[in-house]
């Protein structure tokens, strides 16, 4: 192995013990992951990092060659994206699923201050990138929502007026597309969790947010 080789293991074989106090919360569209890291990061004074809202930061620090399903996803126009497509195409070419800018996310995290700790959400949070990165099983958990929740969020998201789906031709369509994407994905989230052994929580219509920021700081032993 060539001197470059040995640092690049050596700096990967660090990283569990410098994102120690980072605690991560991925999981399914609507499952309540950005609400319970707000409610936790208020309780404990942490610091609160949302992977939603660094998309577009990201997506400007990548190049072509780098994430090549990104590019493409932004030369679409809304309909190409959300309604020309089938859901098992989408799920397959989604740049964020392929977790591509995922190593953008480190970089963010390995910036900040090891104090207070970090509590970092968001879909984007691909099990077997952010196993590597534990320095204790017990500081990830993924949130998996029910058919019913997943739903309800997105009645409520749609009575609100929200969404891109409205900029599109079709807005049913496209929001069915990426319902039925985001079911696909939360599946490949349940079996992904459970190959790794890593921790999860099913969210359904009963949960309530206290029980849910509650069983989310149980998870991480808090």
């Amino acid at each position: 192995m060539q001197s470059g080789q040995h640092e690049e293991v050596a700096a990967a074989a660090e990283l569990p013990a410098r994102l120690r106090h980072v605690f991560w919360i991925g999981g399914g569209s609507g499952a309540g992951k950005s609400t319970t890291a707000r409610r936790l990061a208020d309780h404990y004074g942490w610091r609160h990092y949302a992977t939603d809202d660094v998309m577009r930061d990201h997506a400007g620090r990548t190049t072509p060659g780098e994430a090549p399903f990104l590019h493409k996803f932004l030369a679409m126009d809304m309909d190409e994206r959300w309604v020309n497509r089938s859901p098992e195409v989408m799920l397959e070419t989604f740049h964020w699923f392929r977790g591509e800018g995922f190593g953008l996310i480190v970089e963010d995290l390995l910036r900040l201050p090891p104090e207070p700790c970090v509590i970092v959400e968001g879909f984007r949070l691909l099990p077997h990138l952010v196993k590597p990165l534990l320095a204790a099983p017990e500081h990830a958990v993924w949130l998996l929502p029910t058919p019913d929740f997943r739903q309800a969020a997105i009645r409520s998201r749609s009575a609100a007026g929200e969404g891109f789906v409205w900029k599109t031709s079709d807005p049913a369509k496209a929001g069915r597309n990426i319902a039925d994407r985001d079911r696909m994905f939360t599946s490949h989230l349940m079996r992904e969790t459970e190959r790794l052994r890593l921790r999860t929580i099913r969210v359904d219509t009963t949960m309530t947010e206290d029980a849910l920021a509650e069983q989310v700081a149980t998870a991480f032993g808090l």
